[in-house]
């Protein structure tokens, strides 16, 4: 009979959430940096030097990979011959270990999950409840794999209830260019296959939890029917040309996992649930002799990436940028922004929404009119920091908000990750105005180009309080033109065909 104690639980639970808010698992960082040097889209080589960068940054700094530190994700798998020592439920453990993580005053991690989700949402200021899954199992260990899945790319998550002669492989070479690029490609692929709908999306988060491991896996040679479906789903979904970030390249995914149950004969349930470039997870095992902590990896295991904007690259003065600039700005354009410029997200987009429509005046200091909007949630800062980690939200969850932002209120410009929709972009177009993109995953690098913040309206959100950011240098591209040409559709067409003349040449 093992004892496991209470704290033993709660720290080892804390240590594995600090350690993955800063630390990449270094399969992931080899796998990208293999893709950084066989990429032949510049602008796709560019996106991921950037997240290479940016983890190696995390890493020196024990600071998080993305302002998104996610909501926790548990798999416990609890030996029969356990007993517990302590006065909390297993969950509560749990629970208390993702509290004193992400409110750790070392490295704090951002609260992201909300309460009521479908009446107030009110954030618990704590991350937690974390998202607990057990199995009882032989054995007297506590087996526990700890992930933190950030909301782009479980956003994207998708399932489906196939017909069990239809084809799983077309099903999702069907549905991965309709997730966008707000998952933040390059990542991996989880697939659940069988079961019923839930066990189906089980499998497909559990999965995503394996290492990377595709590359030995083509060299061996697949040995049965999931092996093969990794690999030919692999194939098919890098040949679309997505790209890093959606910007079009030779690759979108770096590892397809798949897992699969015995179900129904009248069913073939398909779950797909897409891990982004901040893949965040850790495996660790309690036997009772003690908390178990994560070690640091070596930093000689980053590999050594210098990133070149190239003499292409305009500067921007967002104080003094006029009209008549923004429409020279040409699609796929790398600029560098210097200046002052506003942030905001959902909640403050609906905010602002609520009181143009009763008529009110927006808040003191709160003025979009030729001015840029940076849609971001950031980090609480720490120690000398200016602000968190700031890397940007997925940009289309505001497009139902961009034609009355750029008619009533002035604006000039946004600021985020991923594609626009048709929507927005039309609106783009006829405000002639321009969408520019951040790379998500890269969010401490982006960071260190702010070099002022001030909140300065809607404190109570919190993160998603309107901020105003004062930067220098700050990388983006010109994702969406005033003549609204869109990079996250020319791109990745692009792609597509270069892609096809290399099989068929």
């Amino acid at each position: 009979m093992t004892i496991i104690k209470q704290q033993d639980l709660i720290d080892s639970v804390e240590d594995a959430l600090q350690f993955i808010s800063s630390y990449h698992p270094i399969d992931f960082i080899q796998a990208v940096h293999a893709a950084y040097e066989r990429e032949e889209s510049q602008a796709a080589k560019d996106a991921m030097a950037q997240i290479l960068i940016n983890s190696r940054m995390c890493a020196e700094g024990r600071r998080p990979i993305c302002q998104d530190t996610g909501i926790v994700t548990v798999f416990m798998k609890i030996g029969m011959d356990i007993q517990w020592e302590g006065d909390l439920s297993v969950t509560d453990m749990v629970n208390e270990g993702v509290r004193r993580a992400y409110g750790n005053p070392d490295n704090i991690l951002r609260a992201s999950v909300l309460a009521d989700p479908a009446g107030a949402r009110k954030n618990t200021g704590d991350n937690t409840p974390a998202v607990i899954n057990m199995e009882v199992v032989p054995g007297n260990t506590l087996d526990i794999q700890v992930a933190a899945k950030g909301g782009g790319s479980e956003a994207k998550s998708k399932f489906v209830m196939l017909n069990p002669s239809d084809n799983i492989v077309d099903w999702i070479v069907k549905t991965v260019p309709t997730m966008g690029a707000g998952w933040c490609p390059p990542g991996m692929l989880g697939i659940g296959i069988g079961g019923t709908a839930e066990k189906a999306m089980i499998l497909a988060k559990e999965s995503l939890m394996d290492p990377i491991d595709i590359q030995e896996l083509r060299v061996r040679g697949p040995q049965n029917r999931v092996e093969e479906l990794r690999l030919e789903i692999m194939d098919a979904v890098n040949d679309l040309g997505i790209g890093a970030q959606g910007l079009g390249g030779l690759t979108t995914v770096l590892d397809v996992k798949v897992r699969d149950f015995p179900t129904h004969a009248a069913n073939l349930p398909v779950a797909l649930i897409p891990n982004c470039a901040a893949t965040r997870h850790a495996h660790f095992v309690l036997d009772g002799s003690g908390p178990s902590l994560q070690t640091p990896p070596n930093l000689e295991d980053w590999p050594e990436i210098t990133w070149d904007v190239g003499p292409s690259a305009k500067r921007v003065n967002l104080d003094e940028v006029t009209q008549e600039e923004i429409e020279t700005w040409l699609p796929g354009q790398t600029l560098l922004l210097s200046g002052k410029m506003l942030t905001g997200r959902d909640a403050a987009h609906k905010r602002i929404q609520d009181m143009l429509s009763k008529g009110e005046p927006l808040p003191d200091g709160v003025d979009f009119n030729d001015r840029f909007i940076y849609y971001v949630g950031p980090v609480d800062p720490v120690r000398d920091e200016v602000v968190g980690p700031a890397g940007p939200t997925t940009a289309t969850r505001m497009d139902k908000f961009t034609d009355l932002m750029l008619g009533e209120t002035g604006l000039m410009g946004m600021i985020g990750k991923s594609e626009r929709g048709p929507l927005a972009i039309e609106s783009i177009k006829n405000h002639k105005a321009v969408y520019l993109m951040a790379v998500g995953g890269a969010a401490y690098l982006v960071s260190k180009a702010v070099k002022k913040s001030r909140v300065v309206a809607f404190a109570d959100l919190g993160m998603e309080a309107i901020h105003e950011f004062e930067v220098k240098d700050m990388p983006v591209t010109v994702a969406v033109d005033t003549k609204g040409t869109a990079v996250h559709q020319t791109g990745p067409k692009e792609w597509q065909k270069i892609i096809l003349e290399k099989k068929t040449a």
